[in-house]
């Protein structure tokens, strides 16, 4: 896990080490002061001329600077490792998750991706800034500071051999306790994510039934439940500090004790007031460090989860890969299935697809109908390897989908879907998407072609038009549309319509249908359609149900042959039979 983490500190990892440099010149000079003092103590005691005492003062000095200095200068190297770190991190998580297939995705949810990007890289970022700099520097004071004890107070020093294996002790069973309840509280974040992230993407739907009640309860739940959680776990890792304090406050009342006695009984043979000044100076270091200590171990306690959680998503192995030696070139829009069975799940005990043989030439009009579950959507998604077949081969241009590079494949491939999304910017850059390069010209010309362009000019801005993120402030035909003409500048070679075209009227269904006709001929397109109005002109009408392909034909030929066909026909053209 920390050599993938470290992975993600790549150009930062200069001022990480030099923060380390930093810190360890600072505990090295933060434990000679005390030596120092203690010998001015001593020979102060004994009588020494101010020279000396001038001489040693300045020494003082000159070593709180120097100390002052590497602390200060650690904390900007330090905040730029750290800062940099997270930033490679999300970065590396991002580019991850680019390369996840649908499959991917439905493993992790996307709240669940939100809050390992967000809070989870927080909180390794935090312990990251620790480890470097004071997860180093208490480490080391704790170290120098009990060597440099046993060396002024030498038997006294001892204390510190009693405290530190319990104070260990003590941690090691709290984090025993406390990591199942860190580990239950960010599974909850999840479901939290989850539950604002559908609220707001259906708040339309929430006002309209006026569930506003019902979700502030949801949420209100999911929020105390998580509350109780980390209350119980911060409950466990707050007893760290108790045990702390006691081991410490032990520390120093047996170092005053015993001390002042060695002192008055031994008449300064084996101690002197200076060494005692500097064992609690030592003993406050000691201190210090565990306090420290105790931080860092609450915080890498808590982001021990979230560095598992972000070692997950990095370690997922995309369900799609390319070849080896993977095609580029696209021939054409020809599509042949051979045999294809499909399903969502390796273990799922039902197919989507099966048995699916089909053909269909380059520049053909593909109407596909069926009812709901019939899997339309699951067919057409194997064409651009959204998804992999379970069994049989998909052909595009006569080469198996797996042979291609995906990149060139999904270049070749423009889907418009039915809730396809528009992205927060101006409509030119959301047909950008298309096409980054297209001119003006291009996106005007496509935009017609998708009877689009009608209603932008309407807009004040025109295309320069922003848009809200998800197209909120367009309508569902209207964002149906951009999203066609958005499609439609990729200049495909294959055109799947997903039902994109359910939120327009059917005068203006039928002039994009007759634009394609016109200006895209050499474009294969599969238009999925609950609407036979919108198929029935079609070189292919193909009907699905139950994840089989029950009948293919055209308009006429499913008329006489097909009874699906025959009753969706008849319920759209005359209200379906009345007699019960």
């Amino acid at each position: 896990m920390i050599k993938r983490l470290s992975k993600s500190v790549r150009e930062y990892k200069k001022p990480a080490i030099i923060t380390l440099l930093l810190i360890i010149g600072e505990a090295v000079i933060e434990t000679i002061i005390p030596y120092i003092t203690a010998e001015l103590v001593n020979r102060i005691k004994d009588g020494i001329d101010m020279n000396y005492i001038i001489r040693t003062g300045i020494i003082l000095i000159v070593m709180a600077c120097l100390s002052l200095m590497c602390g200060g200068f650690a904390g900007f190297t330090c905040a730029n490792a750290s800062a940099g770190f997270a930033k490679n991190l999300r970065k590396d998580i991002f580019g991850k998750i680019q390369g996840f297939t649908f499959q991917n995705i439905d493993k992790f949810s996307s709240a669940s991706l939100v809050t390992r990007m967000t809070t989870d890289v927080n909180n390794v970022q935090m312990s990251f800034m620790m480890l470097i700099r004071i997860a180093i520097r208490s480490p080391l004071m704790l170290i120098f500071s009990v060597v440099m004890a046993f060396i002024m107070g030498g038997k006294l020093a001892a204390t510190f051999v009693v405290i530190i294996p319990v104070l260990t002790f003590g941690l090691i069973m709290i984090a025993k306790k406390a990591m199942p309840a860190f580990r239950s509280v960010f599974r909850k974040y999840d479901k939290l994510n989850e539950s604002i992230e559908e609220n707001v993407r259906a708040m339309r739907v929430v006002k309209g039934f006026s569930r506003e009640n019902y979700e502030k309860k949801k949420f209100r739940d999911a929020s105390d439940n998580i509350c109780v959680d980390f209350t119980k776990a911060e409950k466990i890792v707050a007893l760290n500090r108790p045990i702390m304090q006691f081991c410490v406050n032990f520390n120093l009342v047996f170092i005053l004790y015993v001390g002042s006695k060695m002192i008055i009984t031994g008449d300064g043979a084996n101690i002197d007031v200076g060494q005692l000044s500097a064992m609690l100076t030592y003993g406050f270091q000691v201190l210090m460090s565990l306090m420290m200590l105790s931080m860092i171990y609450v915080m890498l306690t808590l982001s021990a989860e979230s560095a598992k959680r972000i070692c997950e998503v990095l370690s997922e192995e995309p369900a799609l890969t390319n070849p080896e030696n993977p095609i580029y070139e696209i021939k054409d829009g020809s599509i042949d299935f051979d045999g294809v069975s499909f399903k969502y799940f390796k273990h799922a005990k039902l197919s989507a697809l099966l048995n699916i043989d089909l053909h269909i030439e380059s520049g053909m009009t593909v109407g596909i109908l069926g009812g709901t579950g019939s899997s339309k959507s699951s067919m057409v998604q194997l064409i651009p390897r959204l998804y992999d077949t379970t069994e049989g081969v998909v052909k595009v241009g006569g080469v198996d989908v797996k042979d291609y590079d995906i990149e060139s494949l999904r270049s070749s491939v423009a889907m418009v879907l039915q809730k396809n999304l528009l992205f927060s910017g101006t409509i030119k850059e959301n047909l950008r998407w298309g096409n980054e390069d297209a001119t003006d010209e291009e996106l005007i010309e496509a935009c017609k072609l998708a009877q689009a362009d009608d209603f932008i000019q309407a807009f004040p801005d025109k295309y320069d038009t922003f848009i809200e993120q998800g197209g909120s402030n367009v309508s569902g035909g209207q964002k149906q549309r951009i999203c066609i003409a958005r499609a439609l500048l990729k200049k495909p070679k294959i055109l799947i319509l997903d039902d994109s075209t359910s939120a327009v009227d059917m005068k203006t269904d039928a002039k994009i249908r007759e634009g394609f006709r016109k200006f895209i001929p050499e474009t294969t397109k599969l238009i999925i359609a609950q609407r036979i109005a919108s198929i029935q002109d079609a070189d292919l009408i193909i009907v699905m149900d139950n994840g089989k392909i029950v009948a293919t034909g055209k308009h006429d030929d499913l008329l006489a042959s097909c009874g699906i066909y025959q009753e969706v026909y008849a319920q759209q053209t005359n209200g379906g039979d009345s007699d019960e």
